[in-house]
């Protein structure tokens, strides 16, 4: 078998800017997509913080863009997902559904999954009424009520989103103020049809069965315990995200969480020749600027490696 100079796993910012990068520096990388090309931006609609752009720009359309980037460079990009990995002293194995490959280095974008509440009815009214993703799903709410519950800036983009579209939005929280930016709560405030229950969590979600769609929720307080239901018509969970690294487990060291350790100010994990760029890494800033510039370092840290060992 052929044995790769570069093989990036994932298709977000990181992936594509890595791609982007060891395809400039003639190393002919190949970039596998996996089950969601693009990564999270391609269920965000309006993107106001990427460097380069006066207005809002769409993030399917920038992860277009960058996929078009990379392809136009010299990067081969496979429409498939790893399902297995080996990563050895001198080569590393990639296994995919379709086929087997052999790299001297792999640079992991898997990025990060939405997380969910873990809750009563919340898997089985999933696709019917309860969702993660407001810009995929919002549309079916027009005109109805929903509840988005979280904190930071994912509930509060959902919760925008959703006013815009939905009768009566009510963001529900644990704790007595948000996490989001400033700028994101200050028009979170300004929005006539958002409303705010504090102190709560959501402790079931309640539905039709002959019909599958959700009806209600039990909200509890987390200081007096009270409970109250709210009638609804979509429920939408908006808590964060968790890496998508399954496949690395006991492969590469990680945290608790599942986030894989890098060396400080690098992309370098603790095997040779394996880099780690993006939100399986990032669980501090985890913005598409900064997963590109680690995208970008790890592609750059995968040359150098590659002239040390004079693979190059």
């Amino acid at each position: 078998m052929k044995k790769e100079k570069v093989l990036i796993i994932g298709s977000g910012p990181a992936g594509y800017t890595a791609a982007i990068y060891a395809s400039r520096a003639g190393l002919n990388p190949i970039l596998i997509s996996g089950l969601e090309p693009g990564g999270q931006l391609t269920i965000t609609t309006e993107v106001e913080n990427f460097p380069g752009f006066e207005n809002p720009i769409q993030g399917p359309w920038l992860m277009e863009q960058m996929k078009k980037q990379a392809s136009a460079y010299g990067t081969r990009i496979i429409n498939d997902y790893v399902i297995s990995v080996d990563f050895q002293k001198d080569i590393h194995k990639i296994k995919t559904e379709k086929e087997m490959f052999l790299s001297h280095t792999v640079i992991i974008a898997t990025g990060a999954k939405a997380k969910w509440l873990n809750i009563e009815g919340e898997e089985k009214f999933r696709g019917y009424g309860v969702s993660a993703c407001a810009t995929c799903d919002g549309f079916f709410y027009k005109n109805k009520d929903v509840a988005v519950v979280g904190g930071g800036n994912t509930a509060a983009e959902e919760a925008l989103f959703l006013s815009n579209l939905c009768k009566k939005v009510i963001l529900i929280h644990r704790r007595d103020k948000l996490r989001a930016e400033k700028i994101l709560q200050k028009r979170l405030f300004e929005k006539k049809n958002i409303k705010f229950i504090w102190n709560s969590t959501v402790e079931k979600i309640l539905g039709k069965n002959d019909e599958k769609i959700i009806s209600s929720i039990i909200v509890s307080n987390v200081q007096n315990k009270s409970e109250q239901e709210i009638k609804l018509d979509g429920f939408f969970v908006a808590i964060g995200h968790s890496p998508t690294t399954d496949i690395f487990l006991n492969k590469l060291e990680m945290d608790s969480e599942g986030y894989i350790f890098t060396d400080a100010d690098s992309t370098k994990t603790s095997i040779e020749g394996v880099f780690a760029a993006g939100d399986v890494t990032d669980k501090v800033y985890r913005q598409a600027v900064t997963a590109a510039g680690m995208g970008c370092m790890g592609a750059l840290e995968a040359e150098s490696f590659l002239t040390k060992k004079k693979i190059i």
